[in-house]
């Protein structure tokens, strides 16, 4: 008898997450600032794309947990970059304050090449290069 199949990752349920992502810091946001639905969604896919398969399950509780972990630093990114700040009044920095930023971020502390490569197949690069520098340098190495 042959070795079993190897069971299926876990598929990660879009909707779940962003309401993890929206429940945290990024709530603080006004949602009539957030981009259109459609970037959204974009945003959205490409920054799930970069959470491999042994980071699937539970992954909405580890975002929760990494927004608790950063707390203090993601509401200094919304205060400095986020909807109403200097910068985003030059029309820059519109991912800060989005909820999906919340999973941008998390995914340049985990996984940021990964990340980046998903990005620039599908995405202008300028939204991930601000955000970037409004979150600051990485404090992990990506696996």
């Amino acid at each position: 008898m042959g070795e079993p199949a190897p069971a299926p990752a876990a598929a990660l349920d879009a909707t779940e997450v962003l309401a993890a992502a929206q429940r945290c810091t990024w709530a603080l946001a006004d949602p009539g600032d957030f981009l259109n639905s459609e970037a959204s969604e974009e945003i959205l896919t490409v920054a799930l794309s970069a959470v491999r398969e042994d980071e699937r399950t539970g992954y909405a509780q580890r975002l929760e947990a990494f927004a608790d972990r950063h707390r203090g630093r993601l509401e200094e990114l919304l205060r400095a970059y986020g909807p109403g700040s200097k910068p985003a009044s030059h029309g820059r920095y519109m991912l800060a304050g989005q909820p999906e930023s919340l999973i941008v971020c998390e995914r340049m502390e985990t996984a940021p090449f990964l990340l980046r490569a998903r990005w620039d197949a599908s995405l202008e690069e300028l939204l991930l290069d601000d955000l970037e520098f409004a979150w600051g340098p990485a404090t992990r190495l990506s696996r």
